[in-house]
């Protein structure tokens, strides 16, 4: 099954949860995600986005009674990818242009402006994978990344004249109060 992966010389990082294709189990797949890609450190968006229509078309096109889907992050050098796996291989996705009245059926023209890439697989029958990609920002230079703590500006200076504000009396020790004034 060639799903024209890139190659690349780094660890793969992936995350991988089998759900019930219900509405709770789509819900959990984007919770779950956007906590992934939180711990990675990736952006948050347009990917949670992806993985919520995917995951929503998974419980609500491709639910077999029984069957559960699979939701699956990875990244390789610079990509990320996102697969949803489910049972229902003879509904594959399409894009359709849509009349402003309807109220559904946006979600694979969604995938398609958001990603990357994006396409389907037919995997072992029953099963299909729907799968979307995306170009990683470059990491961003060290000194960008983490900012030295200290002032932003330069330091207020007080014009001639004036005092400085009061500074705070001192904690007292432990086990003891201020006394009353």
């Amino acid at each position: 099954m060639n799903q024209e992966l890139p190659r690349s010389g780094g660890p793969i990082r992936h995350f991988s949860l089998l759900l019930s294709p219900t509405p709770r189990g789509a819900r959990l797949a984007r919770l779950l995600a956007t906590e992934q890609l939180r711990t990675w450190e990736l952006p948050l968006d347009p990917a949670r986005l992806i993985v919520a229509e995917l995951a929503n078309n998974a419980a609500t096109h491709g639910r077999v009674p029984g069957r559960n889907f699979k939701l699956l992050l990875y990244v390789v050098g610079a990509t990320l990818r996102i697969e949803v796996t489910d049972t229902r291989g003879d509904r594959r996705p399409r894009l359709h242009v849509m009349e402003p009245t309807e109220e559904s059926g946006r979600g694979m023209t969604l995938v398609a402006a958001l990603a990357d890439r994006w396409g389907v697989t037919q995997g072992l029958p029953p099963r299909k994978t729907v799968w979307a990609a995306f170009d990683l920002p470059a990491p961003q230079s060290p000194e960008r990344e983490h900012p030295r703590p200290g002032p932003t500006c330069a330091p207020y200076a007080l014009p001639t004249g004036e005092k400085a504000p009061r500074q705070a009396p001192p904690l007292p020790p432990a086990g003891q109060t201020h006394p009353r004034e």
